[in-house]
């Protein structure tokens, strides 16, 4: 959706977020207070500029087997799950966010994603039975907290995870779900519950290279008794045989700094100092309501996991996420 913009914008105090989040607000005027609302299961969140992808048909579960790295042939209806697609070599190339209800699998993706993942499922299609449809101009993504009470419009459908309900609801319909009564929550509370809880992120941890053992994508969207995708032998290498040649790690960083260092800033040992080795880069920051400044970053697998950092500059100490 080029130059998208999200009705909610129009509420008070709404600020718009940059990208990758462009056309949603990035907050709407107390960051903190906001976090803290969604860390108690209150309020709800505007996805809207994600895009929605489905797949219908008798053969849908069967053929989306064979492409994901997620065990998806017998997907119960109503059950939630995350897969990737990765390219020849194992690199992650596409984040989905799935559930199945019955009839069809609804997902969704990145902002910017769908056009690549419609043409690449559609060269798969072969003799299936499945259609794949580009749903983002009809239905938009509202994310409700884990704890929330608040109740899905009829008829929607419902992903529900662990960390909340992402709820496909129509288009139309958006602004009217937003005078439900529960407050407006923006992005950057989201991606800030998102950092503490070490959730990696398309476009965001991932650079070009990236395979799922480096981010712990292991754990919630690849299946390691499952073959025949695309990527699996890289995948079954690494796990079997080696150890990725990168590992996420979530960083505390110092607050006295003012500002946030940048999605790509670099990563260096704070012992060799600013003009040291480069071993990584910082992947996204947030400033968390009790935390304080936070960061995940990606970095070389033999730094030192006791090792004090420097994230574009600002000191940093790392917890593993990935073991070395």
């Amino acid at each position: 959706m080029p130059s998208y913009a999200s009705p909610l914008l129009s509420l008070p105090g709404a600020v718009a977020a940059d990208a990758p989040d462009a056309g949603v607000a990035a907050h709407y005027g107390d960051l903190f207070k906001e976090q803290r609302a969604l860390a108690a299961g209150e309020g709800f969140v505007d996805l809207s500029h994600r895009e929605v992808v489905t797949v219908s048909g008798p053969d849908r579960l069967s053929w989306l087997h064979l492409l994901l790295t997620q065990h998806v042939s017998e997907l119960a209806p109503g059950h939630a799950t995350e897969a990737l697609i990765l390219s020849a070599k194992g690199h992650i190339e596409h984040a989905l966010y799935l559930v199945d209800d019955g009839g069809t699998v609804w997902l969704h993706t990145e902002p910017g994603q769908a056009e690549s993942l419609i043409a690449y499922l559609e060269s798969m299609k072969f003799f299936y039975r499945v259609d794949v449809a580009d749903r983002t101009g009809e239905f938009a993504v509202v994310h409700l907290p884990a704890g929330s009470i608040r109740p899905a419009p009829e008829g929607t459908v419902v992903r529900e995870t662990p960390h909340g309900r992402d709820l496909f609801v129509p288009r139309g319909e958006l602004a009217a779900f937003a005078g439900g009564g529960d407050p407006a929550i923006g992005v950057l509370a989201y991606e800030a519950l998102r950092v503490e809880a070490h959730r990696p992120r398309l476009g965001r941890e991932t650079d070009h290279r990236t395979i799922p053992h480096e981010l712990g994508w292991l754990d919630s969207a690849v299946h390691l008794q499952k073959g025949c995708y695309r990527g699996q032998e890289t995948v079954a290498r690494v796990q079997n045989l080696g150890r990725p040649p990168r590992r996420l790690v979530f960083l505390h960083l110092d607050g006295s700094e003012v500002t946030l260092p940048e999605h790509g800033a670099e990563v260096r040992l704070a012992a060799e100092g600013g003009d040291g080795r480069v071993l990584g880069f910082v992947t996204t920051s947030a400033r968390h309501h009790e935390l304080g400044p936070i960061a995940l970053a990606l970095v070389k697998r033999n730094v030192p996991e006791d090792a004090g950092l420097l994230a574009g500059g600002t000191p940093a100490a790392q917890e593993v996420i990935v073991a070395a």
